[in-house]
């Protein structure tokens, strides 16, 4: 196990939806912005890393399981930890507690080295991860597998604009989990919350072109992906929870 980081975090306006729930897709972004305050503490900060290596972080996967969303102006303490890194893979957990410490929603994430010119994972210096006294594993973990999309297809298209794109050059990550909520109708997602998601990151989009997002949904269980010009972009797995009448 290695280094952690927290901070407390009160949920702002901009961050919550209709239900007063936090915002799922922009909470994931927040926690990636305090995975980059512990780097920096640390002295590994996203300019370190390419004034040094010419490498950029990215992530390629998340393993999310909710309890409760927080809700709109709640107090919650946000903590990550580095925990083991092999040589292409560095896994960053996640914790979002309440002020009784419970527990709300964890989050795995799988990092990797991009060259930004190349387009091409790099292998991880052990000397650029050395401060986060994370354990090096030799296997490599692998994230769920998710299958191609079959049956009753809903589709909604989007064009990428120029607010998607991230300081690395392509769509943001959370801008994908955002297409994917989307193709469900806005009665559902008024009535449902997702207790698991299994989201992995194929290939990049690029800048002003247009994506499809599709979605199958069946047993209270949505299987997505994005795709473009006939590739698939990323692909989720989300559990619903109907949302009971009193929790309304």
């Amino acid at each position: 196990m290695g280094l952690s980081y927290q901070e407390n975090y009160i949920i702002p306006f901009e961050l919550s939806d209709i239900k007063h729930d936090v915002n799922l897709p922009q909470l994931i972004s927040y926690c990636i912005s305090i995975s980059g305050k512990h780097s920096t503490m640390l002295g590994r900060s996203d300019q370190y890393l390419f004034d040094h290596y010419h490498l950029v972080w990215i992530v390629t996967d998340y393993e999310i399981e909710i309890n409760r969303l927080p809700k709109f102006k709640e107090e919650v303490t946000i903590k990550t930890e580095a925990m083991t890194y092999n040589r292409f893979f560095c896994y960053r957990q996640f914790e979002i507690r309440d002020l009784d410490s419970e527990l709300l929603i964890s989050i795995l994430s799988y990092f990797a080295l991009l060259n930004p010119e190349s387009r091409k994972l790099a292998q991880i210096p052990d000397d650029l991860v050395a401060p986060y006294q994370s354990e090096f594993v030799k296997k490599i973990k692998r994230a769920p597998k998710l299958h191609a999309l079959n049956g009753d297809i809903m589709t909604k298209d989007y064009h990428v604009r120029y607010y998607d794109i991230d300081h690395n050059g392509h769509v943001n990550n959370s801008k994908y989990l955002d297409w994917m909520f989307d193709v469900l109708n806005f009665d559902f997602l008024c009535h449902h919350i997702p207790k698991s998601i299994t989201l992995k990151y194929v290939k990049e989009v690029a800048p002003g072109g247009d994506v499809t997002s599709r979605c199958v949904f069946e047993d209270n269980v949505s299987h997505h992906d994005i795709i473009s010009n006939g590739q698939v972009n990323a692909q989720a797995l989300i559990k619903w929870q109907e949302i009971e009448k009193s929790e309304e």
